[in-house]
């Protein structure tokens, strides 16, 4: 890959892309870039030409030959101590242009402090030169690459905020209804907090669901128009049938439990009754002294 007319682009040495979905800026990670070299850039990509920290120049879509800045004295240094190849020189970052697509998760609190999990699919693009070049400038990245996880963990508090800000004082069977209130809110909060990153907002689409599995199925129900009272029976029914237990259905409306016609359970009026016109117990009998 070295070399005075080598070849710099995101292809690997067996021909694959590299720069993939999870990838928005991926850094040459070779150190000969040198003047006379060919700088190769995809449709779908700008490339941040670098030279000791300072920005050179922006390429689009094409093939470029890097040119040396004139500077004699540090070409003549150049040949002196490297052979003609000044290590780390130019340095070449590759911004992704395609629409990426990031996935966040958490957890909010409802008015009731219920547990509500939050599910955001949001789509980002880097849309011009100079929103590549702040992309450069403004946001850090560790090794060779920014992937799209690390986005997350800078756009996760911000999302999260948002989604309390409408979740936190919503009862818990409406949050739903607020989706769209609460997708707008999420759009401008993050468009707002990425746009000093260079990187533009396409759409957002949050879900939000209880966390507890029974608050889900009894919601559910409720929302058949079912009283907090029959949604709890019937729930508890759906429960008794998957157990095979064949008072389901006497416990989804609410009736006894009968065997034949016959109920498993005696009344015991009779015996009250019974015992009510019962003579009272005579009091034992003093014992009789013999006469002296």
């Amino acid at each position: 890959m070295t070399g005075i007319r080598n070849v710099i682009s995101t292809l690997s040495e067996n021909g694959e892309e590299i720069m993939g979905p999870e990838i928005l800026l991926w850094h040459y990670p070779h150190n000969g870039i040198m003047n006379g070299s060919l700088l190769t850039v995809e449709s779908n990509h700008f490339c941040v030409l670098k030279s000791r920290g300072a920005i050179l120049n922006v390429y689009e879509t094409g093939q470029y030959t890097i040119q040396t800045p004139d500077r004699p004295l540090f070409g003549s240094m150049q040949q002196a101590f490297y052979g003609g190849q000044s290590p780390w020189q130019y340095e070449a970052l590759y911004i992704n242009r395609a629409k990426l697509v990031l996935k966040t998760t958490g957890m909010a609190l409802s008015r009731e402090m219920a547990e509500m999990v939050y599910s955001v699919d949001y789509y980002v693009h880097v849309e011009t030169r100079e929103a590549a070049v702040q992309l450069v400038q403004h946001m850090p990245y560790r090794g060779h690459a920014l992937t799209t996880q690390e986005i997350n963990a800078y756009a996760g508090p911000v999302i999260e905020q948002a989604v309390n800000q409408v979740v936190q004082i919503t009862p818990l069977e409406v949050v739903n209804e607020k989706i769209h209130d609460l997708s707008q809110i999420v759009f401008q909060h993050l468009q707002q907090f990425l746009a000093t990153y260079g990187i533009a907002l396409n759409t957002v689409k949050v879900l939000v669901f209880p966390r507890d599995e029974r608050m889900k199925a009894l919601i559910s129900l409720k929302a058949f128009g079912l009283s907090e009272l029959d949604a709890v029976r019937y729930y508890t029914a759906m429960l008794m049938a998957e157990r095979g237990i064949v008072s389901a259905p006497n416990m989804a409306i609410g009736q006894p439990f009968n065997v034949n016609g016959v109920q498993p359970t005696t009344n015991a009026d009779h015996y009250t009754a019974n015992s009510s016109h019962a003579p009272a117990p005579t009091p034992p009998r003093a014992p009789v002294q013999p006469p002296r």
